[in-house]
């Protein structure tokens, strides 16, 4: 007799929404870093210090980067709109 015993996990799902908009930079840089970095609670308290020290400075450069991405798109948008003849659309992504 041939038997298999599997087992799997999915891990936690979670759900965020909003109305009328996009989920912000910052909620982005929050999951970048939730996969990025962790800090075991078990570390000795000088590691872990130097570890929150440092996922706290990569946090404000992958924020910063996130921010320059979307105005790069926004740019690129606008460029395309107005290349298309329409130049009102694309002053309101400018200004956005």
């Amino acid at each position: 007799m041939f038997s298999v015993d599997v087992s799997s996990s999915l891990g936690s799902v979670g759900v965020k929404t909003t109305q009328n908009e996009g989920l912000s930079p910052e909620y982005w840089t929050g999951r970048v870093m939730e996969r990025l970095i962790a800090v075991s609670d078990n570390a000795d308290p000088m590691v872990k210090a130097q570890a929150n020290a440092f996922k706290e400075n990569i946090q404000s450069v992958v924020l910063l980067y996130i921010k320059q991405a979307i105005a790069s798109d926004r740019a690129t948008m606008a460029g395309l709109l107005d290349k298309q003849g329409q130049k009102e659309m694309a002053e309101i992504i400018r200004r956005l």
